[in-house]
Order: structure tokens, then sequence, then C-alpha cells
């Protein structure tokens, strides 16, 4: 390993140990919290888009996220790990098949919609998300309402009636 990669890893740690980013990809909707100086004055902005691109590259790291103001698409590439974000929040899942979603660019409308993805993400969501839709899905379960729904209701009566008839069957009658 050079001096170059050395250099970049410890940055790299440090940069993490400071400021956690959470995972998302293109597709996904999130909130850059931007620091804005002005003059004497610091203050946060919110920067909220979908991200379209991603740009894996250590430290070097960088994503683009677009959004439309006034009628007119806005497009702005923020360094992952740069001082001036004061933090990126995750607001939807998007699912798209495509790492960047440049094509986006010439659409406006229901055209540029993404489809939010309602499952299989679990692998990349926070702890606490993962405990929170562990409960919710147990809590459906305790109310009856697994992914079967209604049917899923009748065919347990079937077979409840079945092992009844079976049972009643087998044994001799006297």
């Amino acid at each position: 390993m050079n001096i170059i990669e050395e250099i970049e890893n410890e940055q790299r740690t440090k940069l993490v140990a400071e400021r956690a980013v959470p995972e998302f990809a293109a597709g996904d909707t999130v909130k850059v919290n931007v620091k804005v100086v002005e003059g004497t004055r610091e203050r946060v902005q919110a920067y909220e888009g979908v991200c379209i691109a991603r740009k894996n590259s250590g430290i070097n790291s960088s994503f683009t996220v677009r959004k439309i103001s006034s009628g007119e698409g806005v497009e702005r590439v923020f360094p992952l790990h740069s001082p001036a974000i004061a933090g990126i929040e995750v607001i939807r899942r998007g699912d798209v098949r495509r790492a960047k979603l440049y094509y986006l660019r010439g659409r406006t409308g229901k055209s540029a919609r993404i489809a939010e993805k309602t499952d299989g993400y679990a692998g990349k969501l926070t702890a606490a998300a993962k405990v929170e839709a562990a409960t919710l899905k147990a809590q459906a379960r305790a109310e009856g309402k697994g992914r079967k729904g209604k049917k899923g209701k009748k065919n347990k009566a079937k077979a409840e009636a079945k092992t009844e008839a079976k049972a009643t069957a087998a044994t001799p009658e006297e």
C-alpha cells in the first residue's frame, strides 16, 4: 500500500467516526442539510431531492441530488464526506433498476416519478428501523393480518374442520 492510500484510509476512518453516513442509493429521496456561511453567520439549509447518481471512490465519494425548484430542474453534486454537510437523511427508498438515473433529466411530471421500495431494503436499514419493522410485523401477525389476509383465515378453518373429521373417523363408535 502506498502513502496516499494509507493517508486516505486514516482520513476515512476519522470521518466515519465523526459522522455516520446513512446507506442510500440512486432513486432514494434524500434531505441534505448543508452548512451555509453568510458573512459571520452560519446556518443550515435543507436540500431535498432524488439521488440520481452515486460515485463511490473512497474519501472522494460524491452523490448527485436532483430536485424541481419553481418548475426548473436543479442538480447539485455533494462530496459525501464534506465538512459543509451537516447531515444526510433518507426520506424514502426508491425502487429503480439503474445505478445512474440521468434519464430523469428529460422527464417531467408523472413520468419522472419513482416507485417506492416496500421491502428488500431491510439489510440496509438502521437498527432502529429494523426493530420497528419487526414489531409492526409481529403486531400484524397477532391480529391475523398476515400476507394471506381473509383467504388465509378460510384455509385455516378448512384445515381445522379436516382434522376434526379425521379425529372423529379414527375413534371407534360404541
